[in-house]
């Protein structure tokens, strides 16, 4: 066992992992974080991404200990039931919500993506969360709810 200390969602956490443990293990099981999903654990889908340092990655990638030190958000840190971020509210207003399973881990692409870039064209933002399949919306929606979250930001 290995001591992990990271910041999580602001937050300093410290717990004890198994060497072979991944990052989405250690959000999941340990720190109850549900919102990155064990999709494929082979980083095809993307639907464990969470924000590592300001980059979006595979959690079932990445091992636990390889945060030590870093910086994790969550989709559990960007919006509360009671204040929505501005991406997740895009979403729901655009219907970029169908089942659910890749939200989490798209609007974090998104998030990455915004804090990256203010106006990203829909060509950048179709590759930046072409690491994240859907099945149910077909992108439009969500490539939507990202531009009106965006134009929403610039107008600020």
């Amino acid at each position: 066992m290995m001591k992990l200390t990271f910041t999580v969602n602001g937050k300093k956490r410290t717990c004890r992992v198994r060497g072979h443990e991944t990052l989405l293990d250690v959000l999941r099981n340990h720190l109850d974080l549900k919102g990155a999903k064990d999709g494929c654990s082979t980083g095809d889908c993307g639907a464990c991404a969470v924000i590592v340092d300001g980059q979006l990655v595979n959690s079932c990638l990445m091992l636990a200990i390889q945060a030590r030190g870093s910086k994790v958000t969550t989709i559990e840190g960007i919006g509360s039931s009671r204040r929505l971020h501005d991406l997740q509210r895009a979403f729901i207003r655009e219907g970029a919500v169908q089942c659910g399973y890749c939200t989490p881990a798209m609007i974090l692409a998104a998030k990455n993506l915004l804090d990256h870039q203010t106006n990203p064209s829909e060509e950048t933002i179709r590759n930046e969360i072409s690491g994240v399949l859907c099945r149910c919306t077909g992108y439009n929606s969500i490539v939507r709810a990202i531009q009106v979250a965006s134009k929403r930001r610039i107008r600020r």
